[in-house]
Parts: C-alpha cells; structure tokens; sequence
C-alpha cells in the first residue's frame, strides 16, 4: 500500500530535510517513526527537500508499506516517536501511481522578516530580523515583476543542480502585518535557493537603496553575482506542495488551494 502523510517541522536542529551521514536530518527523523510502527524499514519520498534551518507546515511524503496499521496508528505511532519539533499531521492511502514529488503541480513558500530597531527574543527561529525600515509595497510591487515563466538564472545558487533555470512563479505578494513583512510565493517548482535569493534581492528595494524595476532587470541580466545576496533560513517556511483533486488529499494540499490563491 503507498501512504502519503504531511510532515510538519521546526527546521532549526537539523541540517535539512535529506537524510545525511555526518548530522541530523528531518528525513532520518521521519524514517526512524515510521519504520517503528511498521516493523520494517521504511523509506519516504517527499514533495521537495528543505535546507538546514528551513521550516516547514505541510511537507509531503509517500511511502510503501504492506503492514496492516490504521491511518491513525501511522500518525499517531510515528509522533510517539519522533521528536517534539517533528510531527506527522496525516496520512492516507493513495494511488500507486501517487508520487510526493512528481506529482506535486505546485509549491508554496512563507519568507518572514521582523522589521524593527531590535532583534527578537520570541519566535527567533522562524523569523529573519532587519532593523533598517522596509517598504513593503515597494518589495510588492518588485515582485510583481518576477510573475509569469521566466529563466530564474539569478535567483538560484551556483551550486543548483536543476537541469533547467525557467521556473514559473503563479502568485506573489508582499505584506506588512505590524513589524513583520511576509513574503509569500507560489510557483510551480522553485530552484535551489530560489526563494532566499529572491529576498535577498527585494531587501535592497525595501530599504531604498535599489529601485522596483532593478527586480526585472536582474530577472533578465541572468547573473547571479549582481544580484542580492542569500538571505538566511530561518525566516523561510515551506508552506507545502499542492496535487491535482483526483489524488483526494486534504484541502490545504489539493489543487483547490491552487485556484484560491492565483485568483486572491
């Protein structure tokens, strides 16, 4: 039987989602919980790989497992388990043909930045801290011009391993809510640091030191060394992937949630 599941963690003591030899991982964490319940070893596949410090609310995975246990003593089982900043939120059954990564149609990711004269004492781990005053409808409207299928050459670390650099961005807004500015972006794959690159890139328009339109132009200049530097990880929250309705997984992972936000 193939079973997906949604992982929610706190990313901030682990080195990433993928499993590693030399530290602790949220893939090794997830394994460990499930192959205990299941009685044999288990292996997940998830919808994309976070990297070390990046949280996450609804990662998906699949798995395969032939042990006869209910959905609620997978999830149940595996939170018994895992540690407190790791937890299994659901799981069911799906589809054969199911895969948490190629079957994802989009992604979604949260980038929060405490903008205030000091740095934080509560929620320091999800959040980023800039002191110097932000406009955020000047990042809003930057950002707009990242919309649409584009060659993100920029945006993307040297070290990005995907085989083309053209992603497409379906939804992107920039918000101030009290001290804290949100980023939240919405496409159907993301480079290798693509979304920390990018707010790397706005911080210097919110600031003042780079116009709105400096965002296209870098978008077309496809240098990764003129444009702004990575931001850190730990503003960044993988809000999750989205699949088609067919596959009958729960709202916030359907393609229902696809239609809402391009149309908000």
């Amino acid at each position: 039987m193939r079973i997906a599941a949604a992982i929610e963690y706190d990313g901030s003591g682990f080195l990433g989602w993928q499993r590693l030899t030399h530290g602790d991982s949220v893939q090794a964490a997830v394994e460990s919980a499930l192959s205990s319940v299941a009685d044999h070893a288990v292996v997940v596949t998830c919808a994309g790989r976070t990297d070390t410090g990046v949280h996450a609310q609804c990662q998906v995975v699949h798995f395969d497992s032939d042990s006869e246990r209910s959905m609620r003593a997978w999830v149940l089982g595996a939170n018994a388990k895992l540690p407190d900043s790791v937890c299994l939120r659901w799981a069911q059954p799906v589809d054969a043909g199911f895969h948490a990564r190629y079957a994802a149609i989009a992604r979604r990711y949260r980038y929060s930045i405490l903008n205030r004269a000091v740095r934080p004492a509560l929620q320091r781990q999800m959040l980023t801290w800039e002191r110097l005053p932000l406009d955020a409808e000047a990042m809003n409207q930057a950002a707009q011009l990242l919309l649409g299928e584009h060659d993100f050459t920029s945006f993307r670390t040297v070290a990005c391993q995907a085989k083309s650099p053209c992603r497409r961005v379906d939804a992107i807004d920039v918000v101030r809510e009290g001290e804290i500015v949100v980023m939240q972006i919405q496409a159907n794959a993301f480079l290798h640091h693509m979304v920390r690159n990018i707010i790397g890139s706005l911080l210097p328009v919110g600031r003042g030191t780079q116009p709105p339109q400096w965002i296209g132009e870098l978008l077309v200049g496809r240098n990764r060394a003129v444009a702004g530097p990575t931001a850190p990880p730990n503003g960044l929250l993988f809000i999750g992937p989205l699949y088609p309705a067919h596959f009958g997984l729960p709202a916030e992972a359907s393609a229902s949630a696809l239609a809402a936000a391009v149309t908000a």
